[in-house]
């Protein structure tokens, strides 16, 4: 974690030269507004705000370079900001310095249906994408809840409900357009499918924060509208039932899109938030995507090992708006959750464990929760192995805070122990470098600092994330 007074102490004043500058280059796209700093200063985190000196808004790559050239100039922090949906407080200024907001660089660069992709500028939305290629007869599958921006879901290696079939964005960017600490503009990999030419720079930056650069332009993968989709919903009478059916479908090789996991909270939530009538019980709602016969092998197969395990209530979708009525609740469901407790703010985890010790992983984390008398959520992507607990917290009450962290490090030490992660996709932001530390171990955390001492040898590309600038004192 950040030493917030050390950072905060180094903080300096922005150099009136600096803003009268992009007041020049941008006109009123540059802010200092209190409200407009407000609002980028703070994201889905539990964390307090932490306002950025102004807010620049681009709109081209070469506009990016001459601010980040300004910035690097004055020694001034550079903060990207995509739709502010980030949960671990990946935006926030510990610093201060300029946000520079992407989401008006909003242009489809280029769609080449023959080779299944796309280039888009970094503000460009998921849910724009598809809109936009809508009648070509592909879609982008990565759907984290939020409709985030194409550029931060790169830069925190997002991914969604459609991971188990499609992958995460690490499988599905080809290449990138970044600026550099310095303002330099580089271009990393091509549209070709494969290859082994050099250093591997499109999966460096992917995932890196905005800590080593500012992606502008993101090359992304394509994929045919499947020719039949079907989904289900199915109950059952406890959690490990539910996960156990996951593990056996994903172990049994049955090519789901999508299978989603709620506890009883969550579905109550829904229920509430959504005016739908789910079963309040532990929930999977599965997606099938394929040939009609293919979709209709595949659901019976799953409903027969469902049904092994205890299901009942089984329920198929397949006209397209009871399916997005469904999927809308799932997206819906951090919102609706907050609803459960008026006023509370939830801290959100996120961690991905291998899909044979992921009914273990779930039901000690519940009981944790249960025995500190907490209200939460756990819902997930489980056919990957990756799970969320929202524990919804009164920010205000210190103690509240504390116990609902123990939970999360015990957690997170748990699924570390079983071999897997701190983080299946939100990224680590500021609230999970400690963890990153216990997860791979002092020797790569140095690697990685030498990797951002060398792409950033100033420390201004949102400083404070990932891993801190400086080893810990012996």
């Amino acid at each position: 974690m950040p030493d917030f007074a050390k950072l905060t102490a180094i903080k300096k004043p922005l150099p009136e030269e600096l803003l009268q500058a992009l007041q020049n280059l941008l006109e009123d796209r540059c802010s200092i507004a209190l409200a407009l700093r407000e609002q980028h200063g703070s994201d889905e985190s539990s964390y307090a705000p932490m306002l950025p000196d102004a807010v620049v808004f681009a709109q081209s790559t070469e506009e990016v370079a001459t601010i980040v050239k300004l910035c690097h100039y004055y020694d001034v922090p550079v903060i990207p900001y995509g739709a502010g949906s980030s949960l671990e407080g990946h935006i926030l200024a510990l610093r201060g310095g300029i946000s520079i907001d992407l989401s008006q660089m909003n242009k489809m660069v280029a769609v080449h249906n023959e080779d299944l992709t796309a280039t888009v500028q970094a503000g460009v939305t998921r849910k724009q994408l598809n809109l936009e290629i809508k009648d070509t007869g592909l879609f982008f599958p990565i759907d984290p809840g939020a409709d985030a921006s194409i550029g931060g879901m790169a830069a925190t290696r997002a991914s969604g409900t459609n991971a188990v079939r499609y992958g995460t964005m690490r499988e599905n960017v080809l290449a990138l357009t970044v600026v550099t600490a310095d303002g330099s503009i580089i271009k990393t990999g091509t549209r070709a499918k494969k290859s082994s030419a050099g250093y591997d720079l499109t999966r460096v930056f992917v995932g890196s924060e905005g800590t080593l650069g500012v992606i502008t332009e993101i090359t992304v993968k394509l994929y045919p509208l499947p020719e039949a989709i079907s989904a289900a919903v199915c109950s059952f009478p406890t959690a490990f039932d539910a996960v156990n059916s996951v593990i056996q479908t994903i172990q049994m090789g049955v090519p789901v899109a999508r299978v989603e996991f709620l506890d009883e909270n969550g579905v109550r939530a829904i229920n509430a938030y959504d005016k739908l009538s789910l079963p309040e019980k532990p929930l999977l709602l599965f997606e099938f995507h394929g040939s009609e016969h293919g979709v209709k092998e595949q659901a019976e197969l799953v409903q027969e090992i469902a049904a092994a395990n205890g299901a009942g209530n089984f329920e198929w979708a397949t006209r397209p708006e009871d399916r997005s009525r469904l999927w809308t609740a799932r997206h819906n469901a951090y919102f609706a959750l907050l609803q459960l407790r008026p006023g509370a703010r939830s801290i959100s985890t996120d961690c991905c464990v291998p899909i044979s010790r992921l009914a273990e992983c779930i039901q000690e984390t519940q009981l944790d929760c249960e025995r500190h008398q907490i209200l939460y959520s756990i819902i997930g992507h489980v056919g990957d192995g990756n799970f969320h607990v929202l524990m919804l917290i009164d920010p205000h009450d210190p103690a509240e805070v504390e116990k609902a962290e123990g939970v999360n490090s015990r957690m997170v030490t748990r699924a570390i122990a079983m071999d897997g992660t701190c983080t299946g996709e939100h990224g680590v932001g500021m609230h999970k470098m400690d963890f990153l530390i216990q997860e791979h171990g002092s020797g790569a955390i140095k690697m990685m600092r030498a990797l951002k001492h060398a792409f950033d040898p100033t420390n201004i590309m949102n400083p404070g994330k990932i891993i801190d600038w400086e080893p810990p004192k012996e």
